[in-house]
């Protein structure tokens, strides 16, 4: 999951948002080359977006599939499920890379990346968006949570027993509750965290498929154009934080964290 947030950012903010504004590398817009970086961004998002899925089910069944975690909860599993998640998305976008066409032509070489006329128009093309935009972010969306919903239910039941067990034996505070009250909310912030992220995005991709703009002034001013940049970067965000949030939250990793930044002044 780090990995493909990681290609995230190198191929759609870096290698493309960054350079179609300062152009630092030309040959970054040679249409071959600027259609293989959209296709990689896509794998790369759609994958980041996909395995946050599926550690959302992994934790699922890890807490409430008692029976089911000792089959599913191993290393083949997570291993199988990456190869599958990968291959699901270049397979997805791979269609993607033929509804382009370069914007211009320099001395009979093709420069730039738009998508072609058919691409608003043909009843393939209009199919293929759809079903894209359902599968990523709308299906992983509602998958996230559901499954974070099952998982707090499940918890607030364990909880409440625990809670009329221990009545009736210790009065201390009982510090299993405490670390599972704070599960349940790192559950709700990475659901919220998530949707809201990728809301603009969905709204942009709604209306406005097939709408193509460049990095040249007479945007600026442009409601969509501003909505579509607002929701590029909070995906492009999205795929930053939830890592973070997932890593930060373990105590482990924050202890060998304190420990690495100890050994630098020691």
């Amino acid at each position: 999951m780090a990995i493909a947030d990681l290609m995230c950012v190198v191929t759609g903010v870096l290698l493309e948002q960054s350079n179609n504004i300062y152009i630092f590398a030309p040959y970054l817009l040679f249409t071959p080359i600027c259609t293989l970086t959209l296709v990689l961004r896509f794998v790369a998002m759609d994958c980041s977006v996909w395995l946050t899925v599926a550690f959302t089910f992994d934790r699922y069944v890890a807490i409430c599939g008692v029976r089911f975690r000792e089959r599913y909860c191993t290393k083949r599993t997570a291993t199988v499920v990456m190869v599958i998640v990968t291959i699901w998305g270049c397979m997805r976008y791979v269609p993607y890379a033929f509804a382009i066409k370069p914007l211009v032509l320099i001395d009979n070489l093709p420069w730039r990346c738009v998508t072609k006329a058919e691409y608003s128009t043909s009843s393939f093309w209009r199919i293929y968006t759809v079903f894209i935009s359902v599968t990523t972010p709308l299906v992983p969306i509602g998958l996230i949570v559901l499954f974070n919903a099952l998982t707090v239910r499940h918890v607030v039941a364990a909880n409440e027993i625990r809670r009329g067990i221990r009545k009736s034996i210790v009065k201390e505070t009982d510090l299993e509750a405490v670390n599972r009250r704070k599960s349940m909310n790192l559950l709700y912030f990475l659901s919220a965290n998530f949707i809201l992220l990728w809301i603009p995005y969905v709204v942009f991709q709604s209306k406005w498929q097939t709408q193509n703009y460049f990095y040249t002034d007479r945007y600026l001013n442009n409601p969509t154009y501003i909505l579509q940049q607002c929701a590029f970067m909070l995906q492009f965000l999205s795929t930053c934080t939830n890592t973070c949030i997932y890593t930060l939250s373990q105590r482990r990793f924050r202890e060998e964290l304190k420990m690495v930044v100890k050994h630098l002044f020691t």
